[in-house]
């Protein structure tokens, strides 16, 4: 595992998956999000130079593809997770968990990520 990107990597699970890979030496670790304000909190509390951020959106193809170049593995968490949010916004709940999935997937294959 020597370059890995996470979609949604300022949350939770991406912060848990940083420290994993921390651990097993990864030589690139790439975050993707849309919160500029979580990503600079990240560089800040980790100060690695393994991390590397991208300012972007699953929904937005050219974001996925710019930060998945070049990556062997991707671990996919963007995702809109709060269900009042998403029977609020069920547009946006389909933009994120659907088609920005698909935005992953098909990203992933173009780029031959394993």
């Amino acid at each position: 595992m020597s370059k890995v990107l996470i979609t949604g990597g300022t949350g939770s699970f991406g912060k848990a998956m940083v420290d994993f890979l921390l651990d097993q030496g990864s030589e690139e670790i790439r975050i993707l999000s849309r919160d500029e304000a979580k990503q600079e909190e990240m560089r800040i509390t980790y100060s690695r130079s393994e991390l590397k951020f991208y300012i972007g959106d699953v929904r937005d193809r050219q974001s996925v593809d710019k930060a998945m170049r070049g990556v062997d593995m991707v671990f996919h968490a963007a995702a809109l997770k709060q269900v009042p949010s998403c029977e609020f916004f069920p547009l946006e709940a389909v933009k994120t968990n659907i088609l920005g999935s698909q935005n992953v997937i098909d990203s992933a294959i173009d780029a031959g990520v394993k």
